[in-house]
């Protein structure tokens, strides 16, 4: 199990690579200008939250633009990402599934806070989940000819519906003060890939992509009246990666309401060598304090 969860991260960065350098400077742009039909640099100064996701950048790099242009366009010196971090590691997903079982989060050693400048477990350096997202960030900053706001990327782990006492979470309240927050997430996986068996898997565009808005919706009404253990849960059911990152971020802004902005299928069949349909819905999702 773990060579098979090293090799997916093996080919997990190469596609990326892969990708990027398909776009070239001329995609990129066209991915950015794309990025513009939405203008949500509103929703960050007002204090909500833009969740967007992480899966073929062809497919929702323009939502992940958006989300790039909404926090250059706020004002603001930092930028508090709160990301998922992918169970890529065998100790890591033995952990994950003993809380989503109902075991104790704050018996586990590898329950916290990692990210840039912070001491521990520093599994983020090798995870994909913010490959597009610096990678669109950097060509628009460029094109612009600024610097832009320091990024400060925060991967929370095992929060197990208790936020409130995860180990760095202090941190992560102090830093939220006067830092605009955004978020990334890929909420529901589907398909023969995924383990759905073939009679269940749905093509997007039959079905499936109904399916995953209804699923994203049911998950976006829990964490808005706060039931984080119930997000948890609903997150293992729908395979959505941001089973931490959301609780995180509804805990540090308090109640909001959520809505899709727009939802696209992206395919995952090569990637994980698994026959059709094996896709990802990929979803930009924006945040206002209620």
């Amino acid at each position: 199990m773990g060579l098979a969860r090293d090799q997916l991260r093996l080919e997990i960065h190469e596609l990326y690579a892969r990708e990027h350098a398909a776009l070239g400077e001329e995609g990129a742009n066209r991915l950015l200008d794309e990025g513009r039909r939405w203008h949500l640099a509103p929703t960050l100064n007002a204090g909500g939250v833009l969740v967007f996701p992480h899966a073929g950048v062809a497919d929702c790099g323009h939502q992940i633009a958006a989300v790039v242009h909404a926090c250059l366009d706020c004002g603001v010196d930092r930028v508090l990402v709160i990301s998922v971090l992918h169970a890529l590691a065998d100790d890591l997903e033995e952990a994950r599934v003993r809380v989503a079982q109902g075991g104790d989060p704050e018996a586990e050693p590898l329950r916290g806070v990692q990210g840039p400048g912070l001491p521990g477990r520093q599994d983020w350096r090798r995870d994909h989940v913010l490959t597009s997202f610096r990678y669109l960030w950097m060509a628009e900053i460029k094109r612009r000819g600024i610097q832009g706001p320091l990024v400060i990327e925060r991967y929370p782990y095992l929060v197990g519906g208790k936020p409130h006492t995860l180990p760095g979470i202090d941190e992560l309240e102090e830093l939220a003060r006067d830092a605009v927050i955004v978020s990334t997430a890929d909420p529901f996986h589907h398909g023969i890939g995924y383990g759905d068996p073939p009679e269940a898997a749905l093509y997007p565009h039959e079905g499936g992509l109904a399916l995953a808005r209804q699923r994203i919706e049911e998950g976006i009404a829990l964490l808005a009246r706060g039931d984080y253990w119930g997000y948890n849960q609903h997150c293992v059911e729908a395979k959505s990666d941001a089973r931490d990152a959301g609780q995180v971020f509804r805990y540090l802004c308090g109640p909001m309401d959520g809505q899709i902005l727009e939802l696209v299928p992206s395919d995952a069949a090569a990637l994980y060598h698994a026959p059709d349909p094996t896709w990802v819905a990929a979803a930009l999702v924006e945040w206002q304090p209620a």
